[in-house]
């Protein structure tokens, strides 16, 4: 499955809601949509991964960057919903304890 990227603004936070496998391909596709997002929205960004089914390392490495880019604008990073195994994920590398999780996009967003 290919990924697929929606993006709305709630609250004066860009959420970007990310579906499909998060991987060595789709990776730029999400750093890039991580980047404009933050360039035209602002710095508080949420990413709904309630539809992600999959993420390997390079994944992780777009929501580092992500992360880094935001907090540099004085901003933040905040996770959504993430399903048992990229939660799991975050949990084993230990990023969910750099980059908050929450269990539902508006508890995220109050929290960037």
């Amino acid at each position: 499955m290919k990924l697929r990227l929606a993006r709305r603004v709630i609250d004066g936070a860009v959420v970007v809601a990310v579906e499909g496998e998060l991987d060595l391909y789709t990776a730029p596709v999400l750093r890039d949509e991580v980047r404009e997002a933050i360039r035209q929205d602002g710095p508080r960004l949420v990413l709904d991964l309630e539809s992600l089914s999959f993420m390997d390392s390079s994944g992780l490495s777009v929501l580092i960057e992500a992360w880094r880019l935001a907090t540099g604008d004085g901003g933040g990073v905040c996770l959504a919903r993430p399903q048992s195994p990229v939660a799991r994920i975050l949990a084993t590398t230990g990023l969910d304890r750099r980059i908050k999780v929450y269990p539902d996009v508006q508890a995220a967003v109050d929290g960037v």
